[in-house]
């Protein structure tokens, strides 16, 4: 039996990734320290990797998919396929930011300012060319971590590290003066991998159901029942991915109506619904929109 090798980030987006998996149709279950995790699909293999490591796997071929940060991919210059873009976090479905940081009393203010400066990030590579081609003359040291503590502790005159909300930042006392890129998930594969089709369908088979769930994640299904007579008053307020879908009840004069919301709308949705005569609007989660 064909397997597909895949490998799923370890850290902080382990426990996202999971979930995000689960949701799509596939329990993977991690075993204390083991970097294979079980998943309950006979056609896959699974490795937990470190994001940061998850792209040269790939490329040699140890791992023919897996899930990674845009960063680490342009950090490591890997050759490997991005298959397509997966926008989510351990935080939200926001994209995460890589910017420069300095302390909040500095001088610094600007990039050029930092000309002849130390800069301590674990994104070594990428902000060594960042700064080369503006032609920016500066230090770049690796940080094996806790980056914020070195240029509060005056190790470092600015750090180039990721955030998602900023809060962490500037909880160290810290500002950001500029955004070097934004980053989100990837999906990568082995271009070898890839040309076999099995495996290029399998591929494409995971993308879709994650995407599907990536989608649902901000979005609820309403279903209620309607009056006959006030079918085209409740249709007009409801947004909807497609036209609502209304049955009728058995013996009534009152219709079930359900349809497909954004869950941002529904705490004002709801009144609305009520005014134009629903009733029994029931609220549900979804698994996935495709």
């Amino acid at each position: 039996m064909k397997k597909l090798k895949f490998g799923i980030p370890k850290g902080s987006l382990q426990e996202a990734t999971i979930r995000l998996f689960e949701k799509s149709g596939w329990k993977i279950n991690v075993n204390g320290r083991s970097y294979f995790p079980e998943i309950d699909d006979d056609t896959m293999e699974c490795a937990l990797c470190r994001a940061q490591e998850m792209s040269w796997y790939v490329e040699k071929g140890t791992l023919d998919a897996g899930l990674t940060g845009r960063d680490w991919t342009e950090e490591n210059e890997s050759d490997v396929e991005v298959v397509d873009d997966l926008v989510y976090s351990k935080v939200s479905q926001n994209p995460a930011r890589w910017v420069v940081a300095v302390p909040s009393d500095s001088r610094i203010k600007t990039l050029e300012d930092l000309r002849g400066k130390k800069i301590a990030t674990e994104l070594v590579n990428f902000t060594r060319r960042f700064f080369r081609e503006r032609d920016i003359d500066v230090e770049v040291e690796f940080s094996w971590g806790a980056t914020e503590a070195k240029v509060v502790s005056g190790l470092a005159d600015a750090i180039v590290e990721v955030t998602e909300t900023g809060s962490t930042i500037r909880a160290h006392g810290l500002k950001s003066i500029h955004e070097l890129m934004k980053t989100n998930t990837q999906l990568i594969a082995n271009r070898e991998a890839l040309t076999d089709p099995w495996k290029r369908s399998k591929v494409d088979q995971i993308l879709l159901l994650l995407k599907g769930a990536l989608k649902a994640e901000n979005m609820v299904g309403l279903k209620m029942n309607v009056p006959s007579a006030n079918i085209e008053q409740v249709i007009s307020i409801l947004p909807s991915l497609n036209a609502p879908t209304v049955a009728g009840l058995h013996n009534s004069k009152w219709v079930s109506i359900e349809t497909v919301v954004d869950k941002k709308v529904v705490r004002d949705l709801i009144p609305e619904l009520i005014e134009a005569g629903a009733e029994g609007i029931i609220e549900y989660p979804l698994n996935k929109v495709i």
